[in-house]
Parts: C-alpha cells; structure tokens; sequence
C-alpha cells in the first residue's frame, strides 16, 4: 500500500497551536527519496511541518533508504546511516529549526554475535547513531500489509535473533521494533528473556483494524489492552505514542472528504493513548509523529494539538515526560 500525501486536502483543516511554547522532541520521523511507496520527504519538508510547534530535536527511524550498493549484504544498511547521518549535519547549520539528532538504522540480528561487526560499521558510520530497528509487522491476511522474512512474526523467538538483540545489550544500543498487536506477547518473551536490553516499541503495537480486523474495534482493544499492560510490566521497555492514523489500523481519515481535526481524531483514539500512559507512566512513553507516512491523514500541527491535548490532564512534569524527557533519556539527546 503506497502512501499518499494531498498537502490540499490536508491545508483545509487548520487550528490555533495547542500549548505553541511547550518543548517537544519528536523521537520518530523518516526521509525518503528513493522508495515508491512513500512520498520524498527531505530536510526542506521537515522544516515546513516543524516550524509551528516547538520541534527542538528530531530521531530518524530506519526506512530503507541509502543502502551501499555494493560490498557484503549486510553491511550495506549501513548506507541508510551514513545517508541520514549527512542530512542531520545540514539540520545542524540552522539551530534555529529542527534539529536532526539521532539516528536509528538497521541491521540483521539473526546474524547472532556476527552482528557486532555491523553494529561497529553503523557507530563509525555517524556519532548520533543510538541503536537499530529490526520490524515485524505480520499477519495471515493479505489484506493486512506484512513483512515477507519475519517468520511469520515469530522473529522474536528464533534463538539466533537474540542472540544478536544480546549483542545490542552488550554495546549499550537500543532494539527497536515495529509489530502488529497479536505478537506483542512474543516482544513480551523477549525482554523478559533479556531484560538488560533497552527496547522501544513502536506505534502503540499497532492494534489492527483491516482485513479480518474490520468491525472488531472492541474485541481487538481488549486484546491489545491485557497485552499492552503485560508489556508495562517489562522495565526495559518504552512505548511510542503515535501510528494509530496510518492506513493499516483501519481508522480511514485518510479516504474522508476532508482531513480530520484534533478532536475528531482524540473522539476515535482517545482511549489507546490514556491506557497506554496509565500502564507505561510517562517516563517510559514518548509522542511521536510518524511523519511523513501519518501525513496521509493529518498535517502536523494537526497532530501535535490532538497529542497535548490527550495529555491535558497530566501534571506538568508528566508533560515534560512525555513530549521531551522521555525521548531525551533514551535516545541520549
């Protein structure tokens, strides 16, 4: 499924900035150049969406782009790192706008303690580079898009995997992934398996609503809501709040005749977010944009509004958490 940008469609939804002065890192964005099924999005279009509210630092998320051309397969995802590294040095020419200041990239942890070479390539590779995102987004149906090399979403489990996660551990570097609700019990096996690792799970775990998911809303929150309290329980992971606006979930304000506003978008979600910071505190949850793939279905200044004001009713050290402090502390900003 392409990813389909109207920055018209987008342009007819506008509100006042929520809380304009708040500081705000915004720990998960990407670029793309080369990739089809994403809009390009450069360091110009960052800007332009960052300049309401008060974006001071941004992460870039591994997204398959800059790969080296040559040389062994699995140092060629270095590229990506050596690719963003450069785009974050141009960010770092204006202090007055965003600034690009970690970098997660990827690598193939089945690699088991080979990984450790590649791991080495991405820290030479760029002085921001923080740790690795190895997805997992599977499901049976066609309907629902999915990864073709992630044994059918059981990765986590294969021993050689983590044994490569140890590695991680061992180097002080972050896991991250990105799953779909029904394995969230196997990320689960895996940080209680190794609880020194430092894990960041992506886009609230993705509770589904396509394919055989369409019409399921409550049976699906349930599920993910037991699971998502199960993971709270694991120290040595932090949770992503945001992702719930891309197609996949089945929330379908990207297909509306108009873009949603911020509280149209807290009417639907407002729920996942408030059990998820009441399970994870706000010292292990982060806000995230997702951007540009989210840009399918709500501008930026959109989006922000609709997170500050999920958490209007935090104390403001809670706030500070989780629209900076968080981010801050694990990705070392």
């Amino acid at each position: 499924m392409a990813i389909v940008v109207r920055e018209d469609w987008l342009s007819y939804t506008r509100e006042e900035l929520v809380e304009p002065s708040r500081r705000v890192i915004d720990p998960h964005q990407h670029f793309f150049s080369q990739n089809p099924a994403f809009p390009r999005y450069d360091l110009t279009d960052l800007w332009r969406d960052t300049s309401g509210h008060q974006i001071q630092k941004t992460v870039f998320l591994q997204c398959w782009e800059g790969y080296r051309a040559d040389g062994a397969d699995e140092l060629k995802p270095v590229g990506e790192t050596q690719w963003a590294d450069r785009i974050a040095r141009a960010s770092h020419k204006d202090p007055t706008k965003a600034q690009v200041s970690g970098i997660v990239g990827t690598a193939e942890l089945r690699l088991g303690v080979r990984v450790r070479e590649v791991l080495e390539a991405h820290k030479a590779a760029s002085g921001l580079f923080r740790g690795i995102r190895q997805m997992a987004p599977w499901d049976a149906s066609p309907e629902v898009m999915s990864l073709d090399d992630v044994e059918e979403g059981r990765i986590f489990l294969n021993p050689k995997f983590r044994e490569g996660v140890a590695v991680l551990q061992d180097m002080d570097l972050i896991y991250e992934t990105w799953i779909y609700h029904p394995h969230i019990r196997h990320l689960i096996s895996l940080a209680r398996a190794l609880p020194g690792v430092k894990i960041v799970l992506d886009h609230m775990g993705s509770p589904l609503g396509v394919g055989p998911y369409v019409g399921c809303r409550a049976e699906v929150f349930k599920e993910w809501s037991r699971d998502i309290t199960e993971l709270a329980g694991c120290s040595n992971v932090t949770l992503k709040l945001g992702g719930l606006l891309m197609p996949w979930q089945g929330f379908g304000f990207e297909g509306r005749p108009r873009a949603p506003t911020s509280d149209e978008i807290i009417e639907e979600q407002r729920h996942y977010y408030e059990h998820a910071i009441e399970a994870f505190g706000s010292k292990r949850c982060m806000f995230q944009s997702n951007f540009p793939v989210e840009k399918s279905a709500v501008s930026y200044d959109v989006l922000w509004n609709a997170f500050k004001k999920i958490a209007a009713g935090c104390s403001e050290s809670e706030k500070d958490d989780l629209f900076f402090s968080t981010a801050a502390t694990v990705y070392r900003l």
